[in-house]
């Protein structure tokens, strides 16, 4: 972790999608690495409760601008004022069920504004090291044993899917068009996370916030597909393979050299499990019961899904940090302290506790 702050401190660090979950667990973290931090994303949706409000008003975002990356002008203005030397881009349409409902503003924001987000970039921060944030579920998915690597096909049965794997295709694009031919080799990637828990999750449709919601009404849990395989992840473990990832493209001249450009972020294979196992785990610890809501007609989800991860632990020095017992533990402890009405300033001290942690 010396070896980050190093990477960042004092660095400008420009977020989109920063009023995200994970996005908002990064800012809090760069801004413990001293690095100034700045963020580009649409209000939270209303009337929901966020992380981001929480971290917020720990003041670790110097720069908090609202803006949609389908407007290029704005979206443009910002990196030309900000001339951030890493990017991390997080800003999308991030679930899954959604898609079916709003399938062409899922495509809009998903592609399109990764296009516009290196665009910006490409005339008004051309040095800047980027991540693009795409997703495990960007490969063709063929219910397949094995893990799914860097070099198996891109796809998507539903439009999620196949927005992240066309958002890849943008970001390789934009690479070999332009990035590399201005002499910035080593400057663009993707990092294909897995699926993600960690305390702060409020969105819809996710298995741990409709499992916090449930158990604090007092309710069963209705779990849809209890029996498809995830590779289950805390967000800090997700997180740091982003963070070492910009590192080695800005840092290391075998990034300058070598053809990696996208690679995997997920848990040990005794971290994948099925949606009834994780939420078993969880009951260990907030207790409750669950009710099997599956049903025939329901939208397509894939049954199984994993990813492997030699390629950054060869490359990058990256391994998981955090089991499947620690990631839902750490999990469930913010839940419940959030639950028994802990004030933001202790949710803060609880995630620095838990950075503190990880870092060790």
């Amino acid at each position: 972790m010396t070896t980050l702050r190093e990477t960042y401190s004092g660095k400008r660090v420009l977020v989109t999608g920063h009023t995200g979950f994970k996005g908002a667990w990064l800012t809090h973290w760069l801004g413990r690495l001293d690095a100034e931090v700045s963020g580009y994303a649409l209000d939270p949706d209303p009337g929901q409760e966020t992380l981001f409000g929480i971290v917020r008003g720990g003041t670790v975002i110097g720069d908090d601008e609202r803006g949609d990356l389908m407007h290029f002008p704005a979206l443009a203005a910002h990196v030309a004022r900000i001339r951030p030397e890493f990017v991390f881009h997080l800003g999308a349409q991030s679930l899954v069920r959604r898609s079916y409902a709003q399938p062409v503003e899922t495509l809009a924001v998903n592609v399109l504004g990764t296009g516009h987000l290196l665009e910006a970039v490409r005339f008004h921060a051309p040095g800047a090291t980027v991540v693009v944030v795409t997703s495990d579920k960007c490969y063709e998915n063929r219910e397949w044993v094995h893990a799914y690597r860097e070099t198996d096909a891109l796809g998507g049965h539903d439009v999620y899917s196949a927005s992240k794997a066309a958002a890849e295709l943008v970001a390789t694009a934009w690479r070999k068009s332009f990035f590399d031919q201005a002499g910035t080799v080593g400057r663009v990637a993707t990092g294909r996370g897995g699926n993600v828990i960690g305390g702060g999750d409020f969105s819809e449709d996710r298995i741990v916030p409709d499992l916090v919601r449930a158990l604090g009404k007092g309710e069963p849990i209705p779990i849809r597909s209890p029996r498809s395989t995830r590779p289950w992840q805390h967000v800090l473990d997700c997180l740091s393979g982003y963070l070492w990832l910009a590192r080695w493209l800005a840092c290391g001249d075998q990034a300058r050299s070598s053809p990696l450009r996208a690679f995997n972020f997920g848990p040990t294979g005794d971290s994948e499990r099925s949606v009834g196992a994780l939420v078993d785990e969880c009951l260990r610890h907030w207790p409750g019961h669950w009710e099997d809501h599956s049903r025939s007609d329901a939208p397509h989800e894939a049954g199984r899904l994993a990813v492997s991860i030699d390629q950054a632990r060869s490359f990058l020095g990256w391994t998981p940090c955090w089991g499947f017992e620690r990631a839902v533990a750490e999990t469930m402890d913010w839940y419940l302290a959030w639950s028994r009405g802990a004030s933001d300033e202790e949710l803060r001290n609880l995630m620095n506790r838990q950075i503190d942690a990880f870092e060790a």
